[in-house]
């Protein structure tokens, strides 16, 4: 007698915008570019360059030295080099990063660390900010 199954294959997880996501688990090294248009978790150690479209978790675990762009960036391991978040960047309790980072807002909770330069970007905001002028008597 055969079996027969009828399940369906699992699916890709999805987060965001039904955007897949990528993960790279803790036991895992890589050097090199990473590009991703989805989602991505980084639970390992991680060299290099990345390019997120949507969002990335560096985990507990995760250690990067990377130059890294994407939508969102939240950082529970270790993260070292640049950092530019479209939108925000967040650091948990266990997160810490050193270098310099570029984002929209920065949210750091209590016992993160951050050590560095960073900068907000804001597209409507002027550089500088001029004095009041005197109103008109």
């Amino acid at each position: 007698m055969g079996f027969m199954s009828t399940k369906k294959p699992a699916s890709v997880p999805t987060v965001n915008h039904g955007r897949p996501e990528t993960s790279i688990g803790a036991n895992t090294s890589i050097v090199g570019s990473l590009k991703c248009d989805g989602n991505m978790r980084i639970d390992g150690s991680f060299e290099g360059d990345i390019e997120v479209l949507g969002n990335l978790i560096i985990g507990a675990t995760g250690r990067v030295i990377a130059t890294i762009k994407a939508t969102n960036i939240h950082v529970s391991g270790a993260a070292k080099g640049e950092l530019t978040a479209t939108e925000q960047l967040q650091i948990s309790h266990t997160g810490k990063v050193w270098g310099e980072i570029n984002a929209s807002a920065l949210q750091i909770e209590p016992g993160g660390m951050f050590r560095g330069q960073s900068a907000m970007t804001a597209a409507d905001e002027p550089l500088l900010l001029e004095a009041p002028k005197p109103a008109l008597a």
